[in-house]
């Protein structure tokens, strides 16, 4: 996981249909710059610029590292999509620390002490003790911050925690087991609350 907080979210978001198209390409076994130069040429994230590609791409590799295995960025590629977006979720958490953290802390506690209710509030208190704990986080402008709520916010819909980014009540989600199990493999079990999982 990341060890420093950036505020990237406001530009890089969710990326799952992104993420996925470049993990089917890894998965092909392609070098880096072929994907890079197929994805340009054949406008699979239908962007409108080349240089938004670029860097887009280059999110999505980094987020493929972050993963740290080749199961994990297969099941990206080709598992079922309540599956592939659970992965994407996580490799968003191993990349970026502030996904872990509202994750593990906020999502991860909810889920701990079933109190499942929630509004933009939850994130925005989050975002003010990060901003208070944090001397990087606390540079970033009132609009980073509200951007960044916003992102956290569908991230939880696009994964199903949420039915609609005005929804108070948190589903009751279950990890996937190849999720579970790659994660267990990893030794990284501090991730496991923020999908509802404590066994």
């Amino acid at each position: 996981m990341q060890k420093i907080y950036n505020g990237s979210l406001t530009r890089e978001q969710f990326l799952f249909y992104e993420t996925r198209i470049t993990a089917q390409l890894v998965c092909q076994g392609l070098p880096r710059d072929e994907i890079i130069e197929r994805i340009k040429s054949e406008n699979l994230f239908q962007f409108p610029t080349e240089k938004m590609v670029v860097s887009i791409a280059r999110t999505c590799f980094r987020r493929l590292d972050a993963l740290a295995s080749d199961a994990l960025v297969q099941l990206l590629a080709e598992a079922p999509m309540g599956t592939a977006k659970q992965v994407n979720l996580y490799a968003m958490m191993k990349d970026n620390r502030v996904v872990w953290d509202f994750m593990t802390t906020v999502i991860g506690e909810k889920y701990r002490t079933q109190a499942l209710d929630f509004s933009p509030k939850d994130v925005s208190i989050f975002l003010f003790l990060l901003r208070e704990q944090n001397d990087s986080v606390a540079g970033w402008s009132d609009s980073t911050v509200s951007k960044i709520r916003q992102v956290l916010i569908r991230i939880l819909t696009e994964c199903r925690y949420l039915d609609s980014i005005r929804a108070s009540q948190l589903n009751w989600i279950s990890i996937e087991p190849e999720l579970e199990d790659e994660i267990r493999a990893q030794h990284d079990t501090a991730a496991l609350p923020a999908f509802n999982c404590f066994r």
